[in-house]
């Protein structure tokens, strides 16, 4: 079980910490990498390269512009994840257009902006039709996030 997380510079890395964490918790192997699709374009190719054939999922996260979620799927069947990273400009929503609005045959599956926990999580989910192991994994896990709303209701009452 393998995810990769690509950001398009490091700056990105505060966003997807908690996803690389919790993906590491389930037991997944996480590579990560800080590499631009525009500034970096042949060494992302690479990358990608070796990724084939031993990786079940790429999360893609991106500012801005937010193009390499899309270069990203444009070049690899691996399923890709978009996180839209909130950018000093349009509060992130440039980066979520960016990624959403992709082209017909080309998709990129997209959580919310600065959503890196939501990027494992579905990535996890993604990967548990391939290894039936995760799914007690991740139903623990919502059981967990269940159990807590229901003791802090109860310490309201």
């Amino acid at each position: 079980m393998k995810v990769a997380v690509i950001m398009g510079s490091k700056s990105d890395y505060p966003k997807v910490e908690e996803g690389i964490n919790v993906l590491k918790e389930f037991g997944v192997e996480v590579v990560v990498r800080a590499l631009s699709a525009h500034r970096t374009p042949v060494q992302l190719t690479e990358c990608l390269e070796g990724l084939e054939g031993n990786t079940d999922v790429i999360i893609a996260a991106a500012g801005k512009a937010a193009h390499l979620p899309g270069v990203i799927a444009a070049q690899t069947l691996i399923p890709v994840v978009g996180l839209p990273i909130k950018s000093s400009t349009m509060d992130g929503l440039d980066s979520l257009l960016s990624i959403v609005q992709m082209p017909k045959g080309i998709p990129v599956a997209t959580v919310a902006i600065d959503g890196g926990l939501n990027s494992a999580l579905l990535a996890l989910q993604m990967m548990a039709l391939k290894y039936p192991e995760l799914t007690g994994k991740l139903q623990a896990y919502r059981d967990e996030m269940a159990k807590k709303v229901l003791d802090d209701d109860a310490s309201l009452r």
